[in-house]
């Protein structure tokens, strides 16, 4: 697997990882209706944008499989796609972005309990909890740091 940061957002990467980000959010956010996903859809691209460090994972075929997102030391997004789940692929994604770019925080949807157990199995500990997400939606977040 080949991992590194994209240096030019053209519109055809953003649209690869626009693909991943909705496989992976139809597979693991089960707590999200279809529309609600479209809806909040219209806002990945500003979000894949307007990010300071977006790092990519690719198989060894070239695919783009995964992505995140850095701003900061704190990770803002990681997807990757439904296929590639189990694989170790989220894995060594946030590993080097741990070692690569200080990754010391992640906020993550109490709802996704596979992604809250993979940060907590990562070393996350849980120091903050809301009601709702930054849109005011009923989405609890969990806020994690690094131990």
């Amino acid at each position: 697997m080949n991992m590194y940061e994209i240096e030019e957002r053209t519109p055809e990467i953003m649209n690869v990882l626009l693909k991943i980000w909705e496989d992976s959010v139809r597979t693991t956010h089960d707590f999200l209706a279809g529309k609600e996903i479209d809806q909040i859809k219209e806002y990945v691209p500003q979000a894949l944008s307007d990010v300071a460090h977006l790092i990519v994972a690719e198989d060894e075929s070239g695919k783009m499989i995964a992505f995140m997102g850095i701003e900061n030391q704190r990770l803002e997004m990681l997807f990757l796609l439904s296929a590639e789940r189990g694989k170790g692929v989220g894995k060594q994604l946030l590993q080097y972005g741990i070692e690569n770019y200080g990754i010391q925080e992640l906020t993550v949807n109490e709802q996704n309990p596979q992604a809250v157990g993979f940060y907590r199995h990562m070393g996350f500990k849980t120091y903050k909890r809301t009601d709702y997400d930054e849109e005011g939606n009923p989405y609890p977040l969990l806020y994690m740091k690094k131990i």
